[in-house]
């Protein structure tokens, strides 16, 4: 271990690998927030003196409502007096995200056409998230994101011809900008983009390019990370191995305050069994408390904490989300001149393996 670098320590939620659709988890996301296990141990012990359990877990703590105003009062503690943020992704909303990227955008740079020019990727993601059902018919769009989903899994013949009848039983006439390079011209470019090897659904890129560029703006230096042992958490240690790992020097600009630069200021990434790691558990109780609130602003909970209660907490800073946004012209503005598409590939070409 690296001594005396400022410690981020980081927990997920809502992983379920490639499958985008999961019922059960709209939801993904994670949590980093800079604290000793010294200090954890002290907040722990005072918000909950009688804590009986071998660790601190949100999903335990939140099943009983009379532990709510104790929780609230922690996640207010550490968001006060440490540097931390979370991020959250509607894991739908991603897929439709990144059918955009494989299923459609190659058509479009065979052809000169910048298809992430200032966020256009990102409003016609969200006027499909929010209105596709209505615009493509509700099973058919169902259908194709599934078999999109299927076919980067799978990548063989039966599966990318499966896709084409997928989107060709829509009514993607309504929407020939999005839908017409595979149901019009089944596109060899989108298809050989959804059969690469490298190409996938996984959301764990995303989450970990999400946390490293607020991470990497909070350190005061170089800085290390700690997470659980946890399976789920294995894919994202290995991405961070990655990028430490990666020392070329390359800068992209996301949106209007958002960039990611190589090389990082994060040096390592260490695995900890979370019940010796008072701070790893701070981690979980600050990003099960952000999906929670979060299914319970979308309904998928009745009884789940509060956004209400638990957003104004945060500072702007704070809390990031990939969700979609009916404001088109506001995010065409804040995503005005990124480079997205060479981020894009960027990433996918040189971290692919990390899912392997």
């Amino acid at each position: 271990m690296v001594s005396g670098l400022e410690c981020f320590r980081i927990d997920e939620s809502g992983y379920t690998g490639f499958d985008l659709l999961n019922g059960e988890q709209r939801l993904q996301g994670a949590a980093a927030i800079a604290i000793s296990n010294e200090d954890a141990s002290y907040l722990i012990k005072e918000f909950f003196p009688r804590l009986q359990a071998a660790e601190l877990k949100y999903q335990a703590l939140s099943r009983r409502p009379g532990n709510r105003p104790r929780l609230l009062a922690l996640l207010r503690a550490i968001l006060e007096n440490y540097k931390c943020v979370s991020y959250v992704c509607d894991k739908r909303f991603l897929l439709i995200m990144m059918f955009l990227d494989l299923a459609v955008e190659p058509f479009y740079y065979e052809r000169g056409v910048d298809f992430y020019q200032d966020g256009q990727n990102y409003a016609l993601g969200s006027l499909l998230s929010l209105h596709g059902t209505q615009l493509l018919g509700e099973e058919a769009f169902n259908e194709m994101l599934a078999s999109f989903q299927r076919a980067v899994k799978d990548k063989t013949p039966a599966s990318l011809h499966d896709l084409l009848l997928a989107v060709r039983r829509t009514w993607w006439d309504r929407l020939p900008e999005a839908l017409g390079p595979l149901a019009k011209y089944a596109d060899p470019d989108c298809l050989n983009a959804i059969s690469d090897p490298k190409a996938s659904t996984d959301a764990a890129l995303v989450v970990m390019i999400a946390l490293i560029s607020r991470m990497e703006v909070m350190a005061g230096g170089p800085y290390r990370v700690e997470h659980d042992q946890s399976k789920n958490l294995a894919t994202y240690s290995r991405l961070l191995q990655c990028f430490i790992e990666h020392n070329d020097p390359i800068e992209f600009r996301a949106t209007a305050i958002t960039k990611f630069e190589f090389p990082l200021k994060l040096r390592q990434v260490t695995q900890v069994n979370s019940k010796n790691s008072p701070a790893v558990q701070l981690a979980d109780v600050m990003i099960g408390a952000v999906i929670d609130a979060g299914n319970t602003l979308i309904g998928r909970r009745t009884n789940g904490l509060s956004a209400d209660e638990l957003f104004p907490f945060f500072a702007s800073d704070q809390f990031i989300h990939m969700l979609p946004d009916r404001d088109f012209e506001a995010q065409r503005e804040f995503r005005k001149g990124s480079n997205g598409a060479d981020m894009i590939d960027y990433f996918a070409t040189r971290f692919g393996k990390a899912y392997r």
